[in-house]
């Protein structure tokens, strides 16, 4: 089952916005090439959320600590955090964004 999320044209490259599923947060990212991506939006390390920080390529950093995540795979980059954040499936179908949010994990 996939979730209708927005238009893909709302979302800015190189930005994210935060968006709840079911209780679970995740944080929608336009990395800088134009691709769509979803993770957990909350940091590893503290209780923050990813989609306030800063993206960069295929990459998003949270703001408080400087960790790094990968868009592709959830995994941290830099410390402090050292567990991944899930990603969820994005599919674009006739110009809207559908994430499923069965969470997995990139190992």
């Amino acid at each position: 089952m996939t979730v209708k999320i927005c238009a893909a044209s709302d979302l800015e490259s190189g930005a994210a916005i935060r968006v709840v599923i079911d209780g679970n947060p995740i944080a929608l990212v336009r990395d800088s090439a134009g691709e769509v991506h979803a993770i957990g939006d909350t940091c590893t390390h503290g209780d923050i959320s990813l989609a306030e920080g800063f993206v960069e390529d295929d990459t998003i950093e949270c703001w408080a600590h400087g960790s790094r995540f990968s868009l592709e795979t959830g995994k941290p980059l830099t410390l402090p955090a050292y567990e991944p954040v899930p990603v969820f499936a994005v599919s674009i179908v006739e110009g809207d964004v559908y994430i499923d949010p069965t969470p997995t994990f990139v190992s």
